[in-house]
C-alpha cells in the first residue's frame, strides 16, 4: 500500500462515525450487497441490461443473448428473481422475465453512465 492513499496518522471523527454506523444499523445492508453481487456477475449484468432495452424477454431470448443454454440462462434468471431484481410471468409454456421495477433499471443505467465517464476520463 502506498503512503499517499492512506492516513499517515490514526485519527477519526467520532460524530461522523457514530452517525454513519447508526444509519447502517437501521437498514438491511446485506440485502443491498446481495443485489450488487448478483448484478456483478457479467451474464446477469447482461440480462439486466437487455431488460433495460426490452421490457420483457422469454428465457429462450435471454439464452440466445447470452450465447448460453436455456438451463444456464434459467439459473441466472432464478438468482435475479429471488432477489426481486426480476419478475416473471408464464404464458402457456413460455416464461417471460422483466425488471421488477424502475429502480433496477436506474441502477443499471447509472452504472453504465459511470463506466463510460470513467473510460473517457482515462483516455
Amino acid at each position: 500500500m502506498s503512503k499517499k492513499d492512506t492516513c499517515e496518522i490514526y485519527s477519526y471523527d467520532e460524530e461522523k462515525v457514530n452517525r454513519a454506523q447508526g444509519e447502517i444499523d437501521k437498514i438491511d445492508i446485506g440485502h443491498i450487497a446481495k443485489i450488487f453481487k448478483a448484478i456483478g456477475d457479467e451474464n446477469r449484468a447482461k440480462i439486466a441490461y437487455a431488460l433495460c432495452q426490452e421490457d420483457e424477454l422469454c428465457v429462450c431470448d435471454i439464452a440466445n443473448i447470452l450465447g448460453s443454454s436455456v438451463a444456464t440462462a434459467s439459473h441466472h434468471l432464478r438468482t435475479l428473481n429471488r432477489l426481486s431484481i426480476l419478475k416473471y410471468r408464464k404464458e402457456g409454456k413460455l416464461a417471460f422475465y422483466s425488471l421488477d421495477d424502475d429502480h433496477i433499471k436506474q441502477l443499471i443505467l447509472l452504472a453504465l453512465e459511470h463506466s463510460q465517464e470513467v473510460k473517457s476520463d482515462v483516455l
